[in-house]
């Protein structure tokens, strides 16, 4: 079954990197925009939604991780560094909601010669769970593609739970975990 799956990965990967670019070009000769779009995943599954209340004192609605989605690819921030994958199909599985960003006229050269140049600030070792992680990554990448901000429910939550109490007690054990990955590398061979 893995190798079935791998196989139907990397076949779909290679097709939907080649369909992105030419429908990609064929927008931009248009003078249309790509669509930017975050993915919004619930680390949690629905039980930060449930236990939060108990633990924490506060309703919190999940535990998200994000990726920006532009040209095709799903970019975002965890223990491997910048990594990219098709949209959704990271080991977390299907995002929990989408939320438009705005549109991006950005060439996707410039754009992956950006993401380049950000490696040495999102590298696997610059990784904090609270304080620069997926969400500091693509809301980074948001700004820089529309000139729009994540939602601030998103990007104000690490700091939403350290105060309270037992978010307080928690950091030491926050501060030492990596986050999801499961894509691909930005440094590898396979270029998005």
């Amino acid at each position: 079954h893995t190798n079935t799956t791998s196989r139907y990965c990397c076949v779909y990967t290679n097709l939907h990197i080649y369909c992105t670019q030419l429908l990609f070009n064929i927008s931009m000769a248009e003078g249309e925009g790509s669509k930017v779009q975050l993915y919004i995943y619930d680390l949690s599954k629905g039980l930060a939604a449930q236990l939060s209340p108990l633990f924490l004192g506060k309703q919190i609605d999940g535990i998200w991780h994000t990726g920006v989605v532009v040209y095709g690819s799903e970019y975002f921030y965890g223990g491997m560094g910048i990594e990219f994958s098709p949209p959704g199909c990271l080991f977390i599985g299907p995002p929990d909601k989408i939320e438009d960003i705005g549109d991006t006229f950005i060439p996707k050269d410039v754009f992956l010669e950006y993401l380049c140049d950000l490696q040495p600030q999102f590298g696997p070792e610059k990784y904090n769970l609270l304080e620069h992680n997926c969400n500091s990554f693509s809301n980074e990448v948001a700004q820089f593609l529309t000139g729009n901000p994540i939602p601030s429910y998103i990007t104000n939550l690490p700091a939403e739970v350290m105060e309270t109490p037992f978010g307080a007690q928690l950091k030491p054990f926050l501060d030492m975990m990596a986050g999801p990955g499961g894509g691909t590398p930005m440094n590898s061979d396979k270029k998005s």
